[in-house]
């Protein structure tokens, strides 16, 4: 994931970079109000990891500006606030999820995968790659007249494949985001999985290849 972090415990940020760019995320780290803005501003970010009490101004005014100008950019708040007018109002002006300092690195983690299994509130409920039709809602695909239906993890793999079509993904990556963090989960976890995947798709004209070493990286045949 490409992560924005607005956090000015530089201690907690240092923490929480560290954590999860070793889990292979890019996270970029800011320590105030103005400087959230601007990077919202200017480029584009799967998930945004937001401190309410910032030296400039308050977290409520960066959710403010952020859910008229992005609406749909998963949000999750990191507090020290946990008196319950203060977790409503995060909620109410479009947070997604939230954490009470001090929390547990792992359970960041897996509130984040969370995060971004779930659909967000303006993706559009069909997916149209080529002559390939994903039905999001009903985890199906259409190609044709080929219908394949899937089980909630095999399309949670087919959606992170796909959404990156003609690029590589770790296989770190797909264990960070098909499990949780209390879940086992290997190399050989996700091996069986695509597997799984790739013979549900074999009359469709959608390949899942192997990079040696490295991950797997889906592409669309040709239309037949």
């Amino acid at each position: 994931m490409r992560l924005l972090m607005v956090e000015d415990n530089e201690d907690l940020g240092e923490a929480i970079a560290s954590r999860l760019s070793a889990g292979g995320h890019s996270v970029e780290w800011v320590m105030n109000g103005q400087q959230a803005l601007r990077y919202l501003d200017m480029d584009h970010w799967d998930v945004l990891l937001l401190d309410i009490m910032l030296p400039d101004q308050d977290g409520f005014s960066i959710l403010r500006h952020l859910r008229r100008q992005t609406p749909s950019l998963p949000v999750l708040v990191m507090t020290a606030r946990s008196e319950i007018e203060d977790r409503v109002s995060m909620l109410d002006l479009g947070a997604d999820d939230y954490l009470v300092k001090p929390f547990d690195l792992r359970e960041l983690e897996a509130r984040l995968r969370a995060l971004m299994r779930r659909p967000a509130t303006t993706q559009a409920e069909i997916w149209q790659l080529g002559h390939v039709s994903i039905d999001i809602a009903a985890r199906r695909i259409n190609c044709r007249d080929q219908t394949v239906e899937f089980g909630q993890r095999e399309f949670c793999l087919l959606e992170l494949l796909l959404s990156r079509t003609g690029q590589v993904v770790t296989k770190e990556r797909l264990m960070m985001q098909l499990f949780n963090f209390d879940e086992d989960s290997s190399p050989n976890a996700v091996e069986l999985h695509v597997s799984r995947l790739r013979r549900k798709l074999s009359d469709i004209a959608i390949r899942i290849d192997t990079v040696r070493g490295t991950g797997y990286m889906a592409s669309l045949g040709d239309a037949s």
